[in-house]
């Protein structure tokens, strides 16, 4: 199945892309996408542990289960002062 992940902030200046497309084999976990995520874009590597991740805008953890044509956003850590 195709999966769709959308990228906000830092994980896409880091991507260079505000998305990516992953060819995963069923059945998907959000540990599933965020381990194919850091191989399909390695520079996303060292900040995809601190990710949130979002399932048709709901939070998720890596059990979540992700159906075909969900709707994924992987969300950078924020910080403030």
């Amino acid at each position: 199945m195709n999966v769709r992940v959308k990228l906000f902030a830092l994980t896409q200046d880091l991507a260079g892309t505000d998305e990516v497309l992953l060819e995963l084999t069923p059945p998907v976990t959000i540990a599933t996408v965020r381990a194919a995520l850091a191989e399909a874009r390695p520079t996303l590597g060292p900040i995809l542990p601190s990710c949130a991740f979002a399932v048709d805008n709901e939070y998720a953890t890596d059990s979540t289960t992700v159906n075909d044509q969900a709707e994924i956003a992987c969300l950078p850590p924020v910080s403030g002062g």
